[in-house]
């Protein structure tokens, strides 16, 4: 018996399992304060196990056949099929007797011939699971469930894996079983794709796209989207216009909103779902501070310096996706301290804020970003959240409501800090009156970190290097590192996402040199005179300590 671990120690974990009713593997990790990979090494000796690592799962296949995965995720366990057909059984609690006899009878096995049993860690088997649903087969045996189309105004419909065993309809399972897997793999869109002989389908997570399954049979690719119109309150037999809407699930105590959006494509129609998860923000951080986001310190500074001014404009920008309103979210948050009246309009309202009024944008009522603003000047504002500038007349009052002391804190689409005048010139705004209001743009990427628990060393080929226009003398300081996949992170080398910015603030030089409509490459060299670092640079950095990849820098920024 380890000394971590020993009799006493186990019989009070395994009281507080009888009083509990949790298993007691659950109580020895709380009792042991061990790290739950360390705990796993310890019980595997006394058991006689050995621990089956996550790359070893994935170089087996799953033995569906004889363990479907319904019951493989509802009861913590899998078994493996090695290339010469052996039959191996993943266990997650070794005190689980129980477990283990059903596990060997779902195998065949005899006394005489009994299975061979291998402990892992229940993330891994978890993590391992959901990576096979990539295919068909998995999805066809996920005991997908019926979310009744019948809508009741906003309720939600309830999904969860306990309710999902009543489904008749194949369209019906494949759609549940693909918005329960996207919720658990902390998916921000599905894509559902039409193709020549069937319907294929993606997860964006962490802002890139990962393939999942394709399902064969066109008429069934018909009905996957029938029913995501029925759910939506769409028009089933309009098929050549585009089309969108929006419905709600329930998924672990919490209402998820979903939009979305059907377009006509050669093959058929596709589909994306949209998932607003307004508690994945809070979870996914802890608590919504700036902190929390993972900008650097030179960064935060600026930040809140410009977030705390009395009055002006900051504007955040960059694609879609790469966390603007959760920066402005955590900016409110800090600056908010009941004394001063904040309003926020947004489209849609992404996360609720305390003693902030947010107010959604309605375009089919006629509130849109202009009107909503122009009626949020009459409410004593003191600092304005417009959650997007997209036309001439929306652009026009934040100028002017930052420039009658207000603060205004907004986003718009550029590819960085020095696009946004481009853009707002092209709206028709005043140079001499947008330079005034604005304190600083901020833009920003979010880029996905090295998985923890996979990440190794290495070191980049010249033609590597040279494809972000680096030399090897550059990185003479660098710590290169990269995942090479496990089931933490689903085998993508990446886990979680941090982001970058690129802060101009303005001073009478940059004003200037705005108004007088100078060459963007002077403007560029009297910010970074100013202080202005280059997204590239900031991503760097984090390649440079061996956070992220050199592929993940190509992927987010300019090679300039």
């Amino acid at each position: 018996m380890s000394p971590l671990l020993d009799l006493s120690l186990i019989e009070r974990a395994r009281a507080s399992s009888r009083q509990s009713q949790r298993p007691l593997v659950v109580e020895l990790l709380a009792a042991s304060g061990m790290e739950p990979r360390q705990l796993v090494r310890a019980l595997a000796e006394p058991f006689g196990l050995t621990v089956m690592e996550t790359a070893e799962m994935f170089g087996q296949q799953p033995a569906f056949d004889l363990l479907p995965l319904a019951p493989a995720l509802a009861r913590h366990c899998v078994l493996l099929r090695d290339a010469q057909g052996r039959l191996t059984g993943v266990i997650a609690d070794p005190f689980d007797l129980d477990l283990q006899t059903w596990l060997s009878a779902q195998a065949g096995a005899s006394a005489g011939d009994p299975l061979h049993l291998r402990l892992a860690l229940q993330a891994d088997i978890q993590a391992y699971l959901s990576k096979q649903e990539e295919s068909a087969r998995a999805v066809d045996t996920l005991d997908g469930g019926d979310l009744d189309a019948r809508r009741d105004g906003n309720v939600a419909q309830v999904l969860s894996f306990a309710s999902v065993s009543e489904a008749a309809s194949p369209a019906v399972k494949l759609v549940n079983s693909t918005l329960y897997d996207a919720l658990k793999a902390g998916a921000s869109d599905i894509h559902l794709e039409s193709t020549a002989g069937g319907i294929a389908v993606k997860y964006r997570v962490d802002g890139v796209l990962d393939h999942v399954t394709t399902v064969g049979g066109v008429e069934l690719a018909e009905h996957i989207i029938s029913r995501l119109k029925v759910l939506a309150e769409l028009d089933i037999a309009e098929r050549r216009v585009p089309q969108d809407g929006s419905f709600r699930v329930e998924s672990g105590g919490r209402e998820i909103d979903l939009r979305v959006s059907i377009m006509p494509s050669i093959h058929g129609e596709d589909a994306v779902i949209r998932i607003l998860d307004k508690r994945a923000m809070i979870e996914a951080y802890g608590s919504l501070t700036l902190e929390a986001l993972g900008f650097d310190e030179a960064s935060l500074a600026s930040l809140r310096t410009l977030a705390q001014e009395p009055y002006g404009m900051l504007l955040v920008t960059g694609p879609t996706g790469s966390g603007k309103t959760t920066t402005l979210y955590a900016a409110l948050t800090e600056i908010h301290t009941g004394r001063e009246k904040i309003i926020t309009i947004e489209d849609p309202v992404e996360y609720q804020l305390p003693g902030i009024l947010q107010i959604p944008v309605n375009e089919k009522k006629g509130l849109t970003f202009a009107k909503g603003l122009r009626s949020i000047l009459r409410h004593d504002p003191d600092k304005i959240m417009v959650g997007e500038i997209r036309d001439r007349e929306t652009a026009e009052i934040a100028v002017q409501s930052a420039l009658t002391g207000h603060l205004v804190l907004t986003t718009v689409h550029a590819n960085n800090v020095f696009d946004v005048f481009g853009r707002f010139t092209h709206m028709g705004i005043d140079p001499y009156a947008f330079v005034s209001a604005l304190n600083g743009i901020w833009a920003q990427r979010l880029v996905r970190m090295n998985c923890p628990h996979c990440a190794a060393q290495y070191m980049p080929t010249d033609a590597e290097l040279a494809s972000v226009r680096l030399a090897r003398a550059d990185v003479a300081d660098f710590r290169f590192m990269r995942g090479t996949g496990c089931g933490d992170c689903r085998g993508t080398g990446y886990k979680g996402r941090r982001s970058i910015a690129e802060i101009l603030t303005l001073n009478d030089e940059i004003r200037e040199l705005i108004v007088d409509k100078q060459p963007i490459r002077r403007i560029k060299a009297a910010a970074q005179a100013n202080g202005t670092r280059s997204l590239r640079l900031a991503a760097l950095d984090l390649v440079r300590r061996g956070a992220t990849t050199l592929d993940e820098i190509k992927r987010v920024t300019l090679n300039a």
